[in-house]
């Protein structure tokens, strides 16, 4: 129980080594080569269910410049994770903090490699916020919690995918994860680490969120840029200003006053994202009934964020920051109604 309650300051451990039934656990672990022309997500995780037929291991992979996406569905025995580090093991497949060795020879699909992660940057973890999910991740009843265990970091090494040499040295990669009973009923989802910029980093999400019988939109937004983390989060009383989603928009605007530093530069910030929805492929996502593919995601979309200092009186004062972040994951998932504001046939532009 002490483990269990100490780890909730280390998101990337394994957090069901006590859990019984409709439970989930995944790592996303995204890779993209330097020339942007290899685009891959690599998701092992296990799902437990009261059906003893329905409990399994699996590695989800999604090529992201075909969209292909292969479930290599294993012997839940063959799940092995530490509680004290992020460290899994799926048969011969090793995934960690610092890099992970593939080996996988099923459904059609044979992966072979090891790749090495440089520079790994974590969500900073505060006693009173341990992680991305702030005070939210220390309360026991979550439908789902999130981690991001690296906004941006380096990879070196390369995969050989059914016969073909895939080389990853010196690409960019990202790595969060999920775990709980099911995810939201909706939500939307958006990262990107390849802005002209190296060190600019986005991370964003919002969803519906049970909370003592009834739901609210809680979202998460950290924006890494001049060695600062930028945080727009529900917890830290950021607010959304407009959230709208079209067949190829996603735009969104939020004000908040927080970043990573003692003293706030100025009185407000505003944040405007404005992405580009790419083609995706599905990917299966964790409910109460099984692993279901709805997940339409998305390494082809771009981002265009736009950072604001604003002063006392909420006008513009300085521009921190205007860009576009491309080979981004977007996904856009369920009753995607109740997160925006209008209906989405209502926006104009």
């Amino acid at each position: 129980m002490l483990k269990r309650f100490i780890n909730i300051w280390n998101p990337g451990v394994y957090h069901g080594k006590s859990a019984r039934d409709n439970f989930f656990e995944g790592w996303y672990i995204k890779l993209i080569s330097p020339d942007m022309k290899k685009r891959w997500a690599i998701i092992p995780g296990v799902f437990n269910h009261p059906d003893p037929d329905r409990r399994h291991a699996f590695i989800q992979v999604l090529n992201g410049m075909t969209n292909d996406v292969i479930y290599h569905r294993l012997s839940r025995d063959s799940f092995q994770a530490s509680s004290s580090n992020f460290s899994v093991r799926i048969n011969d497949n090793y995934f960690h903090s610092d890099g992970c060795v593939i080996d996988i020879n099923s459904q059609g699909q044979k992966i072979q490699g090891e790749l090495k992660f440089e520079g790994i940057e974590p969500w900073p973890i505060r006693f009173f916020s341990p992680g991305v999910m702030g005070p939210y991740g220390l309360i026991p009843f979550m439908q789902t919690y999130h981690g991001v265990l690296s906004l941006n970091h380096g990879i070196q090494g390369n995969l050989v995918v059914n016969g073909q040499s895939l080389d990853f040295s010196n690409g960019r990669g990202y790595i969060e994860k999920d775990w709980g009973s099911t995810f939201p009923r909706a939500y939307i989802w958006m990262q990107s680490n390849h802005f002209p910029e190296k060190e600019i980093s986005l991370t964003a999400s919002v969803a519906t969120i049970p909370w003592l019988g009834s739901w609210f939109r809680g979202f998460l937004i950290g924006f890494h840029v001049d060695d600062v983390l930028y945080r727009f989060t529900t917890y830290l009383g950021s607010t959304i200003k407009s959230l709208f989603v079209t067949d190829k928009y996603v735009t969104w605007s939020v004000l908040g006053n927080s970043r990573s530093s003692f003293i706030n530069e100025y009185p407000q910030y505003e944040l405007i994202i404005r992405a580009e929805r790419g083609n995706g492929g599905l990917l299966l996502s964790p409910e109460l009934d099984g692993m279901t593919p709805r997940i339409l995601e998305s390494l082809t979309a771009s981002i265009s964020v736009e950072l604001n200092a604003l002063d006392k009186d909420g006008v513009e004062h300085k521009k921190i920051y205007q860009g576009t972040g491309i080979c981004a994951g977007l996904e856009v998932a369920g009753s995607i109604e109740e997160l925006v504001n209008i209906k989405p046939e209502e926006e104009q532009g």
